[in-house]
């Protein structure tokens, strides 16, 4: 058995963040981290060509902005040094290859019972807490949709984490599924890499080019959300013009609305968009059913494919291990704090602004409480 104050699930940028924040306040903490490395995401399941979609400004961690020469939309291995930086400047020392399989709040005691599996030694351990972080994200686990005929595909299937580059599809025909950020931008890089490239899109989206998001951001100091969301409106129409005539439809909220309310993000164009209107990306409807190589869509046209790629996003795995004992139901701005001493970070859907936020107020928090008892 290990007791600490802070005990802190997961060693992605959330988990990173606060603990870096408790550090500062000279607050002891455990980070536990299943992976073998701190953000593990980004290391292990972002494709090559992965870049930050936000300028650097708003993608900084607690207490350390980016570097002034550091680009303003970094690479997938330019923040991955910028968290191994992060990581040695305050430096956290995560218990890697930690599975955290049960947690729950003991009352008589007033304290969280975290039981977590070593699986490089293969043992299990008990830590006891005043305080409970789970920072293990929204990205736990791939989320593939069941599909009747899914599991007999003949061709390759893989979710977006696997991913890494179009350079093995070249030539074959490639379905890509989901029409968020990673599913344009793996399209565009398998178009690009000599694919046959199709994708799904299915649900109205916005589609925005970044530096459109990166004055809208600014904008927002000055100007409420409904005027912002106005001009960044026209300004994509005024780009892309009327893309429903290639099947894809503007939401009717504004996409800093989404953001705020749904956490929608709008999908920021790297160059999809011309390849969708070049005919050189085709836009299909939902699939309703795959027979070995042959995808059948909703308007009953069947068609061949060598892959089918899921950029279908993730679900959290803390409710598998974590009891109802308090997990956080409040909505913005304070849907980190749960009861019995229990947080969450970086579950709001608001990228790593949000998770700068977040680890900010939780770590002033746990000051708080401990200022109370002592």
């Amino acid at each position: 058995m290990e007791e600490t104050f802070v005990l802190i699930v997961g060693a992605g940028p959330a988990g990173l963040g606060i603990a870096a924040c408790l550090t500062k306040k000279s607050i002891p903490y455990v980070v536990l981290e299943k992976e073998d490395c701190c953000a593990s995401l980004w290391k292990k399941r972002a494709y090559d060509r992965c870049h930050l979609h936000l300028a650097k400004e708003f993608c900084s961690l607690p207490h350390k902005p980016h570097a002034p020469q550091a680009k303003k939309y970094m690479s997938k291995n330019d923040f991955i040094e910028y968290i191994d930086d992060y990581v040695f400047e305050f430096d956290i020392r995560p218990r890697y290859f930690h599975y955290v399989e049960s947690a729950s709040f003991d009352e008589a005691k007033g304290k969280w019972l975290v039981e977590a599996k070593d699986t490089f030694v293969k043992t299990s351990k008990l830590f006891v807490a005043s305080f409970l972080v789970v920072a293990t994200g929204e990205n736990g686990k791939a989320y593939i949709p069941n599909i009747p005929g899914l599991k007999d595909f003949k061709g390759d299937v893989l979710h977006s984490s696997e991913y890494k580059s179009g350079r093995e599809f070249q030539d074959k025909d490639v379905l890509v599924v989901g029409c968020g950020n990673s599913g344009m931008e793996i399209s565009y890089d398998l178009c690009n890499s000599g694919a046959n490239t199709s994708i799904i899109i299915r649900n109205p989206v916005h589609v925005v080019a970044r530096e459109m998001i990166f004055v809208g951001m600014h904008l927002l100091k000055y100007f409420s959300l409904s005027t912002v969301d106005a001009l960044v409106t026209l300004a994509s129409y005024l780009k892309y013009g009327n893309l429903s005539n290639y099947g894809i439809y503007r939401p009717n909220e504004g996409p800093f609305l989404l953001k705020a309310t749904k956490g929608r993000s709008p999908v920021i164009d790297v160059g999809t968009i011309a390849k969708i209107q070049s005919g050189e990306i085709k836009v299909l409807p939902g699939i309703e059913s795959i027979n070995k190589s042959k995808v059948i869509f909703e308007d009953k046209v069947e068609l061949n494919f060598d892959a089918i790629i899921f950029a279908t996003g993730f679900k959290s795995t803390a409710c598998e291990w974590l009891t109802n004992d308090g997990f956080p139901k409040n909505r913005l701005p304070n849907h980190w704090k749960g009861k019995n001493k229990l947080y969450c970070a970086g579950l709001s859907r608001m990228g790593l602004q949000g998770v700068s936020k977040d680890a900010i107020a939780i770590a002033n928090d746990i000051e708080m409480v401990l200022r109370t008892v002592i």
